[in-house]
């Protein structure tokens, strides 16, 4: 079993690696650049060149049924869910064969929304205590879920 981690723009790198550290899992941190890497032996620092979606690409070739995916991106996400990977986003949110395919029409309604009124201001909402508190539970309800169906 294997964490992989969409590192850029990753508010929960630190939590998952603490959870990744107590099950004793290999961690993978997927970037194009700009990260310190962990001193813990558990942890691997992947850069990818530069370019559109390569850290995504990365992750996506990789992951698969009993690993946990970490991401904001949804068109990954969906990637991932189809190789049979666990995929959790940074709140905590499971993305899943049920729900998937309305998350990803959402993002697509959204971003026609926001090409049609360039002046729309606003969006997303901060991250808080609370989604990083939701995080942790949900990473470590999919890793015993993962380990569990590895058995």
């Amino acid at each position: 079993m294997t964490l992989y981690i969409d590192a850029d723009a990753c508010p929960v790198k630190d939590e998952a690696e603490r959870v990744a550290t107590r099950h004793g899992l290999r961690m993978v941190i997927v970037s194009n650049g700009g990260l310190r890497p962990s001193r813990n032996p558990l942890v691997e620092t992947v850069i990818v060149p530069d370019g559109p979606d390569v850290a995504d690409m990365w992750i996506a070739e990789r992951a698969g049924p009993g690993d946990v995916v970490v991401t904001g991106d949804i068109p990954l996400a969906a990637k991932c869910v189809e190789t049979g990977a666990l995929v959790l986003k940074h709140n905590g949110e499971a993305l899943t064969r049920a729900n998937i395919g309305n998350v990803l029409a959402t993002r697509d309604l959204m971003a026609d929304l926001r090409a049609a009124d360039p002046f729309r201001q606003g969006g997303g909402k901060g991250f808080t205590k609370a989604d990083r508190s939701r995080f942790l539970d949900a990473l470590e309800r999919a890793v015993r879920s993962a380990g569990r169906a590895r058995e």
